[in-house]
């Protein structure tokens, strides 16, 4: 795990320090007063809480969240599937203008060998690449930040807080995490005021993930089309026989319907 601060980088080594360390974070990460920020939370959400009961908490994500909502402010509609990479985010000259053509070198040998980051003690190549994954992140928090308006605030606010919950199973749905960020006051006041927003999760019975996904994504990518919500699946690293929906109630709602739907259909 990387901590990086306005004057220096941290790497914590779990696999050598263990529980205790991270028992040792664990008051930061929970904490509602540090805010942590992340390139795509989620699993490194779901790794924290199944690994050492962390719940992550006043998340900053930088990737789908804070992106698009600068992207629909400035009146650039993005399409369902469009994913920004940390690497891409970082070579934008709005946030970064910087290439990391190493981080690419990384990819390559973690594909080779997926042990890679196991091995100690860590190479210069590993402590480069691991410091140079959260070296730049308060920069681009501190350029973004300066673009968000108020509503998309909250919006950046709540959804970071679902995508840390994501992964996280629940048998009390996240009952003992702490609570969403409410909607402001005078946000609420508005014409046209956001909807609460929530976290779903649909279990898919067996053998009808390939339906509800679709050839080439086509049937899933006609969901997010027609619904406003983000849809993501567990995957390789699971959990395979699950949907999460995140997004405004009545758009959680209908894409929950939809689905249903499709693992219905013969």
């Amino acid at each position: 795990m990387q901590l990086a601060f306005p004057d220096a980088i941290y790497l914590v080594d779990a696999i050598q320090g263990g529980e205790m360390l991270m028992k040792a974070c664990k008051p930061a990460l929970e904490s509602t007063y540090v805010t942590k920020v992340i390139h795509d939370c989620k699993r490194d959400s779901e790794a924290l809480y199944f690994q050492f009961g962390i719940k992550l908490n006043n998340v900053v994500d930088t990737q789908q969240i804070a992106y698009t909502l600068i992207e629909e402010q400035e009146g650039r509609k993005r399409l369902p599937d469009d994913y920004i990479s940390f690497v891409s985010l970082l070579a934008d000259p709005r946030y970064g203008g910087v290439s990391y053509l190493e981080k690419e070198e990384v990819r390559i040998l973690l594909r080779q060998d997926p042990k890679f980051w196991t091995y100690r003690p860590l190479s210069e190549m590993m402590i480069r690449a691991a410091a140079d994954d959260v070296r730049f992140l308060v920069y681009i928090y501190r350029k973004m930040m300066e673009k968000l308006n108020a509503r998309s605030l909250w919006y950046l606010a709540v959804r970071s807080a679902l995508y840390c919950r994501c992964f996280c199973i629940s048998d009390n749905n996240h009952a003992d995490w702490p609570s969403l960020p409410p909607i402001p006051d005078d946000i609420s006041a508005e014409k046209n005021a956001p909807e609460e927003e929530i976290l779903s999760v649909l279990d898919v019975p067996p053998g009808k993930m390939g339906r509800v996904i679709g050839r080439r994504g086509a049937s899933i990518m006609s969901v997010k089309e027609s619904c406003n919500a983000e849809i993501f699946f567990g995957g390789a690293k699971g959990p395979p026989d699950k949907v999460f929906l995140i997004g405004p109630v009545k758009q959680v709602r209908k894409a929950e319907a939809i689905l249903r739907g499709r693992m219905m259909d013969l």
